[in-house]
This record gives structure tokens, sequence and C-alpha cells, in this order.
């Protein structure tokens, strides 16, 4: 890299910075002319020309990525970090090619008005709006267990293959753009995480490429939680950034899918939500609930916790407490612990709405 060129793209990393604090506070600006106007149009095209590939780009630039700056530590230490100007210089430069572009193809939508100004809902909810909608949801939760394995005491066991389940994905968003027609996902990139072993060992269902647009699953993870991670998924590539809005979309497009396993793992994932917040207001209240809720559902439940926990390694905690200060730095202040506003949602939107049968 020119010294020139260097020297430009460092001096822009601070002007970068400036800018994103400032596109914080302009909500409304940043809706309307990245999120709905330049977004929609670069993340298509994006999906257009790499997802036809059989396998994951993005996830080979970051192999890639990964092998460079290994090279760049070894080659420092090797001429004794000298001449120091130049390559902090070199440093700087690259960070601030990297955030402009993580920025630019993807990162303003951390920044765009929250979900239920969009929706026209409200995103405060009392415990009885919650009690409510927490019964409901057992009670279609039950229904599907029950209508799936005729045993109430059976987990339900995903009878596609994960490839399939990829697929299927797609469908539940088609089912409910007539309330949100932003969520029209055409050119499908929905691919097989290459690095799916040590995104389980780091804690992690998958992730979504900035760089790429590339929606990457971890498809070693149990299989009846595929539907909602695939689906959330593509609600980050659709350009809603936080978490939470993503694991709101997942809920919604899965419970109204067509197939009934996805609308299981639909139901059974937005009560997750319900349950854990309502335990955290009524305890006592929770548990009453809870008996009646299918045991083949309580069973897939412990599937799911104890995989992760067969899965569990020193390193995970700073993994995770890495990924949950990235989120605070990018306008999600509650970091990964956002269960309220997901329940929020999904209390608000559902309110005069009924649940799917």
């Amino acid at each position: 890299m020119k010294k020139r060129s260097a020297l430009i793209l460092a001096l822009l990393l601070p002007a970068q910075i400036l800018l994103i604090k400032l596109l914080s506070s302009h909500s409304a600006f940043v809706e309307q002319w990245y999120s709905k106007g330049i977004y929609p149009y670069t993340s298509s095209l994006m999906r257009l020309g790499l997802g036809f590939l059989p396998f994951s780009l993005g996830d080979l630039l970051y192999g890639l990525l990964i092998i460079m700056l290994i090279r760049w530590v070894v080659l420092r230490f090797k001429q004794r970090f000298k001449d120091p100007k130049r390559w902090i210089l070199e440093l700087f430069a690259t960070l601030s090619l990297i955030y402009a572009c993580f920025n630019l193809f993807w990162g303003f939508n951390y920044y765009r008005l929250p979900l239920h100004k969009t929706l026209g809902i409200d995103n405060d909810y009392t415990t009885e709006e919650l009690v409510e909608l927490t019964k409901h949801l057992i009670s279609r939760s039950n229904e599907l267990q029950l209508a799936i394995t005729a045993n109430d005491s059976a987990k339900v066991v995903m009878p596609y293959s994960k490839s399939g389940l990829l697929e299927m994905a797609v469908i539940g968003y088609d089912n409910v753009q007539d309330d949100f027609p932003e969520l029209d996902y055409r050119r499908v990139s929905l691919k097989r995480s290459l690095y799916s072993l040590p995104l389980t060992y780091m804690g992690f269902n998958g992730y979504l490429n900035p760089l790429t647009n590339e929606g990457q699953v971890n498809t070693i993870i149990v299989p009846y939680k595929l539907p909602t991670t695939a689906s959330h998924e593509i609600g980050h590539q659709l350009g809603f950034a936080k978490e939470n809005e993503a694991n709101f979309l997942a809920c919604l497009s899965t419970m109204n899918h067509p197939d009934i396993y996805f609308r299981y793992s639909g139901y059974t994932f937005a009560l997750g939500y319900c349950l854990s917040e309502l335990f955290r207001r009524e305890p006592e209240l929770t548990n009453e609930l809870l008996k009646d809720l299918n045991y083949g559902i309580t069973l897939n439940y412990l599937e799911v916790r104890e995989f992760w926990e067969r899965h569990q390694n020193p390193f995970e905690p700073v993994f995770m407490m890495t990924y949950n200060n990235f989120l605070k730095a990018n306008n999600q202040p509650e970091g990964m612990r956002s269960y309220s506003y997901v329940v929020a949602l999904l209390v608000n939107y559902y309110k005069n709405r009924p649940l799917e049968p």
C-alpha cells in the first residue's frame, strides 16, 4: 500500500467514527436513505451474485483474512517491529477500509428506526398482556406437538434434511409480506457455514457475513432449531441488524410458515422468550403455567440445552463477551440480553392479530 493512500485511509477512520456517531442520532434518515433506499439494492445484488455458489465465499474470505493476519504478525516479529510509523499507518489504513466496507454493505442498518416504530406498534406491555400471550403460545405449541407426534410425551423430530430445512426457511417470509412488504426475500443466499464446528464451540447458531451478504448457518446444531436459526439470518440479510429484531422476525416467519414443523419450531421459540421474561417477573406463576406444557415440548427444550452443554469450553465466555461488547458498540446497549424487546414486539404485534392455526 502506497504511503499517501495509507495516510488518507488512516485519516478517514476517525472521520467514519464521527459519522457513525452522528447517524446514531438520525435514525429516520438512515431508515429512509439507507435501509429502505440503498441497502435493498446492494444486498439483493450481492445475493444474486453469490447465492448460486454451493459454498460460502464469505467463509473463505474470513479464512484468508486470518491467514494474512497471522502472516503479518509473524513478519512483524521477524523484523522486530522495525519502522513502526509505516506498519502502524498501514494497520490503521486496513482497519479503516474494513470498517468502511462493513458499514456501507450492511452495518448502517444498526442505526435504523427501531422495529416497533416501523410496524407502528407499542414497545411496552403489561404482565397481564404477557401472561395472555404466553397462555396462547402454550396452547398452540401443545396442539402442534400433539398433531405431529400423536403423543404429548414425545419430542418432535425434524423429518427433513438440513439442506432441505435451509431451502424451506425462505417460504415463511412469503406469508408475512402483507403486513410487512420489506420482508420480500427474492434472491436466496443461505448456506451451511464451513466453520460450523468452531461456531458450535463458540456458542453461535450462525451469522451474517456483512461483506458478502451470505447467511451462514451452523448445521451442527439440533435440527429442531434450524428453522428459526435460518429465518433469523434471513432477517439480518433483509437489513434488520439488531439481534432482538432478527429474533422477532424469525418467530414471525416460522409461526406463519405453511409447514407444521416450522410452525412448531417458531411457536416454541416465541414461547421460550415469553416464559423467560415471565419467569423474571412472576416465577411462581410461570411454574404453574409450565404444568400445562406437553412433556414432549420440554424434551425439545432439554435437547437444545444438553447440546450446548456438551459443547461448552473454557473459551466460550470470552467469545460471548467479545460479541456482547460488539453489539453494545453497534447501537444495542443491552447486548445479547434483549429478551424483553423481543417479547414486547410479540405481545404488541399479536395484540390485535389472532395467532395462526
